[in-house]
């Protein structure tokens, strides 16, 4: 049936949302929104401009004396109490310049207006003063890629790590089979697989921690043409450099073009890729697990694992981490590859990107989210991994000419190789092999007979505990 156009768009609601973050996963999602959306962005504009100004009152100009401090309160106020209704004005002064960061500059102006506060009079004509529009645009960016990444991202993260860590520890002695190219391969254990997990998130989650991110505000071509128009003799290289790092708490760049040129966000983005990469792989490998019955999965009274077979439980935490955190790589490749690419000065396809960092680092949040809800459904089965040990006696072929290669036993890889390939071991075939070793010591021969693959497992709970 074909839906009449006449019919009436429904009101915007998370039914009707074009994007699932907005729509069905939007709780989930509830910690970036007010970082990373329009109006994050609107208020990190404010903050920008209002530390420009106040530090331009304090640069020693005979014009614009430094602001009492009850001016300087008012300012900072209109950042600290910034709410929805701040941002639908703003929003509507758009309406009219079709410019949003002029728009922000005549809310502020109109703001300053209301406030018959000493000094703020004179200091209207010098908000945005000399600043080109990306001047604002890119410190607010890096502000909130670095709230984002503070207060969401890595704890989100940590919680991931914490899960892992505690996996390792839990289960460090467990032994388990392990499938090198799907076939039966020597055993590690349940915890050492969570540690191997974990080192590389750790290792990703410093990369992402210790990303730079800069900023600049040098004008309209990132030569303070304007600045120095007005002020020939004043350093406004210095002065950028101050308002930067110490008023913004960023990095300045002293070079760029009307864009600072993004290879600081690229730089996170790729960064956040990687442990997105990695946790990839861990939901695909726990996935497997679960298939092969390793893990049970908690359930939830009402909860419906199909629509058609009741008996099923199936790993949807896991599958739609996977999804999300693809989703998420995807974006960020993109971002991390247009961001840093701009024709000669200037030109608009970075700005439409950006709008997207949000959407980006949502779908990781989300991934992050469905796998630790995952993980917190996981209950070890032992009885499964031993089952799947003891039908594995193949796997002490390893050891077994790895001892005969010690006593200088010839051909000790072909004579097992011949021995155990394509065959169905068991413990009474292997020691049957063994006491054909007459060339060994009776006691490596009862040491190598002594061993089970569950006990072959090297130093793998070891290492597992120390993580």
């Amino acid at each position: 049936m074909r839906l009449s156009r006449s019919m009436s768009s429904p009101a915007l609601s998370p039914l009707t949302a074009l994007s699932p973050l907005d729509g069905r996963y939007a709780a989930a999602l509830a910690p970036l929104r007010p970082l990373l959306s329009e109006y994050g962005l609107m208020q990190r504009r404010v903050q920008v401009e209002v530390e420009w100004l106040i530090a331009l009152s304090d640069a020693g100009f005979a014009e614009f004396p430094p602001l009492p401090e009850t001016a300087r309160d008012a300012l900072r106020a209109l950042v600290q109490g910034f709410g929805e209704a701040d941002a639908q004005a703003i929003k509507a002064i758009e309406k009219t310049t079709n410019h949003d960061v002029k728009a922000v500059e005549y809310w502020i102006k109109s703001r300053v207006r209301s406030q018959a506060l000493p000094g703020l009079a004179r200091a209207l004509e010098f908000i945005h003063f000399a600043c080109t529009s990306e001047d604002i645009n890119n410190t607010s960016h890096a502000l909130m890629l670095g709230a984002a990444r503070e207060q969401v991202l890595l704890p989100a993260l940590d919680g991931i790590a914490a899960r892992l860590q505690a996996m390792a520890h839990a289960h460090a002695g467990v032994p388990m089979l392990s499938r090198t190219h799907g076939q039966t391969a020597s055993p590690t254990t349940v915890g050492k697989e969570a540690a191997n997990v974990l080192a590389r998130l750790r290792r990703a989650r410093e990369r992402i921690a210790a990303v730079q991110l800069p900023a600049k505000m040098n004008g309209a071509v990132g030569n303070y043409n304007a600045h120095l128009a007005a002020w020939p003799d004043f350093d406004w290289e210095a002065f950028a450099r101050h308002v930067v790092e110490e008023r913004l708490g960023l990095v300045f760049n002293p070079y760029s073009i009307q864009i600072e040129p993004h290879d600081g966000i690229a730089e996170l983005f790729d960064a956040v890729v990687r442990a997105d990469t990695l946790l990839i792989d861990w939901c695909r490998d726990v996935w497997g697990y679960i298939s092969l019955g390793y893990f049970k999965q908690k359930t939830r009274a009402g909860e419906v694992g199909s629509s058609t077979m009741p008996h099923k439980v199936n790993p949807i935490d896991f599958e739609n981490a996977e999804g999300n955190f693809g989703l998420a790589n995807a974006l960020l490749s993109h971002l991390s590859q247009k961001l840093p690419i701009s024709r000669w000065q200037r030109d608009l396809t970075d700005s439409t990107a950006l709008r997207n960092m949000g959407v980006a680092l949502g779908y990781a949040l989300l991934g992050c989210t469905s796998l630790a809800r995952g993980m917190d459904k996981l209950e070890l089965n032992e009885a499964a991994l031993a089952a799947d040990l003891d039908a594995a006696w193949e796997v002490l072929a390893e050891p077994v000419q790895t001892v005969m290669r010690r006593y200088g036993l010839p051909d000790p890889y072909e004579r097992l190789k011949d021995y155990t390939r394509g065959k169905a071991m068991t413990r009474e075939f292997m020691h049957a092999f063994i006491d054909t070793l007459h060339e060994l010591p009776v006691a490596e021969r009862e040491r190598l007979k002594a061993l089970t693959p569950a006990g072959y497992t090297g130093l793998a709970a070891a290492l597992a505990r120390r993580i």
